[in-house]
């Protein structure tokens, strides 16, 4: 044969090889092992047999010449090296090569070819390790493949006898191998990089797909798995997916059914297929592309395929989520992906839900917590003054009394999540009367309070104790006593409330104390100071913690913001 023969031959089989490889791509199962991101034993054992497979094939699809073979396993061999790493390159190389040293164990080049080809692999796989997925370019495939196979002849020549007959080997098949063997390498490796591109853009697009669906349907579920959450979950994945129909079920009963079929899969009702019954048992995910398997138990039910993925809440199957597809609006794997993402993220919203009431029990127990650190020391020192004036001013008496009872029935009924500042501003008016009446003109008062603030929701007995705080231990041991000012303004979206006394004061290591979070029992002093910042961290976040200022003998300034709700 001529070299332009065995060129034209070893193109037209070379195109056969990567259309071959093409169509097996496609295959979700080799997309699914091959190409997942995650590297296993299963995925290399796989590389080294796809990939060995193919430079086998390589070697059938050559040209006999000079008792050799003219072949293309190199293109498939270095693809693999520089796609699955060392490990690969080298099995695949072996495969490949061991095959070619087998067929033709005592013939002219059989060592020299198989040789090459084990050392092609490994030198793919090892720039690979060194590169990273930079490796996988068509600039990098193509000097390796031409450097491979120069070094392929060389070895032909230097191991092949009689030498004579290798040389005129060389000169015949040495053009044509590196031309098709490096071209075939090239888009060996931009086949690939097609793939992979097509997939990171399907899980894109499914992942955009999941998030807005997630982001509709998060307001609802937080309420946890009921009829109202269900069918507005299923209502807007049926809207967005593009799905014959959508069904969220309990362990029990369908909560809701949104599209085809909708006419006897009804909410409310007991589950009426067997695939359902066995994921909420076997807590596993099932994809079921025939209306046989899906068994429901209604004739002439339209529904001919299904996904159905269990919703679990610490670690229990609570209910399950499920795609219907029809003759006109089949599922697919893409679909079956999708429920399962769904599925994950649902479940764990369902779990935060848990945690959501727990957080609110607890903000509630911590309230009534401050209560019973308040009360009992307040309302001692309230009866005592109120006694006091009994004696010398009935009607101031009579007062406070009043401004008591207001006091304690605000601070009793303080389980609101949320009140306006003018009602905890009311409150502390009702505790400053008191403590003026007790402490006379040492306790001076001073209010400046925005308009725009009176009706901004904050959480309740949030303020008070600081005022308390202020005159307990900042004022109340100074002889001339001194003056505690509360100021609240409206800005950059949010309510700026200042607590301001100019009494004692506290050191750093105070300062310090009061700042550790959740350190409440500790110490008597800061108590008030302590339990604010701790509410606004788990009510706000960590940015809304508050700033104190103080020094010994200067006094003391709290700071904190409260997020403004846009009206």
């Amino acid at each position: 044969m001529h070299t332009l023969e065995i060129i034209v031959t070893l193109a037209e089989r070379f195109g056969l090889i990567v259309g071959g490889a093409f169509l097996l791509l496609t295959f979700a199962p080799v997309q699914r092992i091959g190409f997942s991101p995650v590297q296993t034993r299963q995925r290399t054992f796989f590389l080294i047999i796809f990939f060995g497979i193919f430079g086998i094939i390589g070697t059938y699809t050559g040209n006999l010449v000079f008792q050799s073979v003219a072949n293309l396993r190199a293109m498939a061999v270095i693809t693999g090296g520089l796609f699955g790493g060392p490990l690969v390159g080298l099995g695949a190389g072996l495969v490949a090569g061991g095959h070619r040293i087998l067929m033709d164990f005592n013939g002219f080049s059989a060592w020299p070819c198989g040789m090459s080809t084990v050392l092609e692999g490994l030198a793919a796989g090892l720039i690979r390790y060194r590169m990273g997925s930079q490796a996988m370019d068509w600039k990098v495939a193509a000097p390796i493949a031409l450097v491979g196979e120069s070094l392929h002849m060389m070895l032909v020549l230097a191991l092949s006898r009689p030498f004579a007959e290798a040389v005129e080997l060389v000169k015949l098949i040495a053009a044509p191998m590196m031309m098709i063997n490096t071209l075939g390498a090239v888009l060996f490796v931009e086949v690939i990089n097609i793939f992979i591109r097509d997939r990171e853009r399907r899980e894109s697009l499914q992942a955009q797909q999941i998030l807005d669906i997630a982001n509709h349907t998060v307001s609802y579920l937080r309420s946890g798995l009921n009829l109202e959450s269900a069918r507005a979950t299923a209502e807007i994945i049926h809207k967005r997916a593009g799905l014959a129909a959508v069904a969220v079920t309990d362990t029990r009963n369908v909560l809701a059914h949104v599209g085809a079929g909708s006419d006897h899969h009804l909410a409310g009702h007991a589950l009426r297929t067997r695939a359902t019954r066995k994921v909420l048992r076997t807590g596993r995910s099932l994809f079921i592309t025939s209306a046989e398997r899906i068994a429901c138990d209604h004739p002439g039910c339209p529904l001919e395929s299904v996904t159905i993925v269990p919703l679990e809440k610490s670690g229990i199957v609570v209910g399950s989520l499920k795609f219907y597809g029809n003759e006109t609006c089949p599922l697919n794997r893409t679909m079956f992906e999708l429920a399962k993402g769904l599925g994950n993220l649902f479940s764990t919203q369902l779990e935060l839900e848990d945690i959501q009431v727990k957080e609110q029990m607890l903000a509630r127990a911590e309230i009534r917590r401050l209560q019973t650190q308040i009360n009992p020391h307040f309302l001692f020192n309230s009866l005592n003054t109120i006694a006091l004036f009994c004696r010398t001013n009935g009607e101031k008496a009579r007062e406070l009394i009043l401004d008591l009872a207001l006091y304690m029935r605000k601070n009793l009924n303080s389980t609101q999540d949320f009140v306006p500042l003018s009602h905890e501003l009311e409150q502390i008016d009702s505790y400053l009367s008191i403590e003026q009446a007790r402490f006379g003109d040492r306790i001076r008062i001073k209010m400046d309070i925005d308009s725009r603030c009176h009706d901004v929701p904050i959480p309740p007995l949030l303020i008070q104790p600081l005022v308390e705080n202020a005159i307990r231990h900042g004022i109340s041991g100074l002889e001339e006593g001194g003056c505690v000012a509360i100021q609240a303004f409206c800005g950059d979206g949010h309510m700026h409330i200042r607590v301001i006394d100019d009494g004692v004061g506290m050191d750093a290591a105070t300062r310090q104390d009061i700042g550790v979070r959740h350190r409440m029992e500790g110490q008597r002093q800061g108590i008030g100071v302590r339990n604010c910042a701790n509410r606004l961290e788990q009510i706000y976040g960590p940015d809304y913690k508050p700033d104190i200022i103080s020094e010994p003998g200067k006094g003391t300034s709290i700071h904190f913001r409260i997020p403004v709700p846009i009206s």
